[in-house]
């Protein structure tokens, strides 16, 4: 463990989607810190509430009940600014690399750089080339996504979410489009990079093969956190 400070801090949280005789509770009594530098694995089957926890952790969606910190700062009742502000802080992987197929690769990773107002066209252009090249790309730092491999753009996605050393990183299914030797390059990157930045990476997957990639795998099942690979089995 790098501090003894968790990155996030989620206690006694609750979801719910819908309003009045429709509303449905989604998530129930999630408990969970993440420290820096741990790579955690959620698993469980759709429908659990996976996506919509990470969506709270996130600041994607606001927290109803409960409470969740990042870096200590609450989001419970946060305002949308202050969600704008941590959303910031985080890089984001998909399982559609969503990168903007008019865009290089550079340009696609020089984007998330220029996000912070006080680095210069250059620095942002030097920190795009410098990630492309620790994720394997710099031979392909000019290409449009149209000429480039399904883990290739994922490693770009890679790169745009971890040029500005963040914190924490979400990923949601990102080997879920890609092949078996493809699918491990992607995580072992993550693992290896996230480690050398003292990054967490809170990861979604179906995928059993990249399991062992983890600090920690934590299960959902119907909207409780069932398990919890170091505490075992959590009592609820």
């Amino acid at each position: 463990m790098l501090s003894k400070e968790p990155v996030i801090s989620i206690k006694h949280l609750n979801h719910y989607y819908g309003k009045g005789a429709l509303k449905k509770q989604i998530l129930f009594d999630i408990n969970l810190e993440i420290y820096p530098g741990e790579i955690v694995i959620m698993t469980g089957p759709s429908g659990s509430g996976k996506t919509t926890l990470l969506s709270l952790i996130g600041g994607l969606r606001s927290v109803q009940e409960g409470s969740l910190q990042f870096l200590g700062v609450e989001l419970y009742r946060a305002s949308q600014n202050k969600l704008v502000n941590i959303r910031r802080k985080i890089g984001y992987i998909f399982q559609a690399h969503n990168l903007l197929e008019f865009l290089t690769a550079r340009q696609n990773v020089q984007m998330a750089v220029e996000l912070n107002k006080y680095i210069s066209q250059q620095k942002a252009i030097a920190k795009a080339e410098g990630m492309l090249k620790a994720v394997g790309l710099g031979d392909r730092i000019d290409y449009y996504p149209e000429n480039l491999s399904g883990g290739q753009k994922q490693r770009i996605a890679i790169a745009r979410a971890l040029v500005n050393s963040p914190p924490l990183v979400l990923a949601d299914e990102p080997t879920a489009a890609l092949d078996k030797q493809s699918g491990r390059d992607v995580v072992e990157l993550m693992q290896r990079l996230a480690k050398e930045n003292g990054t967490s990476i809170l990861l979604v997957t179906h995928d059993n093969r990249i399991l062992d990639i983890a600090d920690r795998i934590v299960e959902m099942e119907d909207g409780i956190l069932a398990r919890d690979s170091q505490t075992k089995v959590i009592s609820h």
